[in-house]
């Protein structure tokens, strides 16, 4: 589901077989992962004008209340607890660690 919200969020006005081919994921697995995203609030969406059998997906104009609450978590307990350590310096080192690889291991 998070790689699908992801996708969505950097391409508004999606489809299924939009997102899947960028993700590599299978098409079930998206068309799966949208409806329980549009079921929590987290995307709309809306016929594609062009081809009514299609839908576009796009975020949520509202986020929910839990996309808000997720957007607000952040992992310093996580990364704290599996450190060991609360020490913010080291936290913000790892922190920053991650987010390097997340920008290179994207599907």
């Amino acid at each position: 589901m998070l790689i699908a919200a992801s996708d969505v969020a950097a391409h508004p006005g999606t489809t299924v077989g939009d997102i899947a081919a960028r993700t590599g994921l299978p098409q079930s697995q998206i068309s799966t992962a949208v409806a329980r995203l549009k079921e929590a609030g987290a995307i709309a969406v809306a016929p594609d004008p062009a081809d009514r059998r299609r839908v576009l997906i796009s975020p949520a104009a509202v986020p929910s209340a839990r996309v808000e609450q997720v957007r607000a978590t952040t992992v310093d307990a996580a990364l704290a607890a599996a450190l060991g350590t609360d020490d913010p310096h080291r936290l913000r080192e790892v922190a920053d660690a991650l987010a390097v690889l997340a920008r290179h291991l994207v599907p």
